[in-house]
């Protein structure tokens, strides 16, 4: 596992708490610090799960208005509270965050729903995010990163850059919220 999906994964468990535990935002340092000590203890990700976090919290109206917009079919309670906080970190990589490819961010949200949502929550996830980019390609809203056809995010390329094909976002019939 590279240490920028493990701060990935970091950064999905402590906004999964902070869902679960009814949004407050006082105790989310403490819940950060558990979590990187839960789940790698001694990992000095330069402040990147943090970076991701604080990114997701700083922007959670916007990034909660681009989930209703994407999957309209599915009300933001609706969704598991995995998928949800997947979503919300995927949606801030890929629109907000300046140094990671889109490709990277759609790919690194589809493994995080893959090994920690339901069955079909890595389509699901592949779905909205590629709605969100082919929304952003039509609007011609990509990312300098993207343009400049880098393949790394900036961290000595432990990102891996993959093709996914892109599906439409599913709908109720196609997709389950566990």
């Amino acid at each position: 596992m590279s240490n920028r999906h493990l701060s990935r994964t970091i950064a999905m468990q402590t906004l999964y708490q902070w869902d679960f535990l009814g949004n407050d935002q006082k105790d989310i340092n403490a819940m950060l610090a558990f979590n990187r000590e839960e789940f790698a203890s001694n990992f000095d990700d330069g402040g990147f799960a943090e970076e991701l976090v604080a990114g997701v919290l700083a922007n959670q109206k916007e990034i909660d208005e681009l989930i209703a917009q994407f999957a309209p079919h599915w009300p933001l309670e609706s969704l598991t509270l995995v998928d949800r906080n997947i979503l919300r970190l995927g949606i801030y990589e890929l629109k907000l965050s300046p140094n990671v490819p889109s490709k990277v961010a759609i790919n690194e949200a589809i493994e995080l729903a893959k090994g920690f949502g339901g069955g079909s929550s890595g389509k699901f996830v592949n779905g909205v995010l590629g709605a969100i980019y082919k929304d952003m390609v039509e609007k011609n809203q990509l990312k300098d990163v993207d343009k400049s056809g880098e393949a790394g995010s900036g961290s000595a390329g432990e990102d891996k850059k993959k093709e996914e094909e892109q599906i439409p976002a599913p709908t109720p019939s196609e997709s389950e919220a566990e």
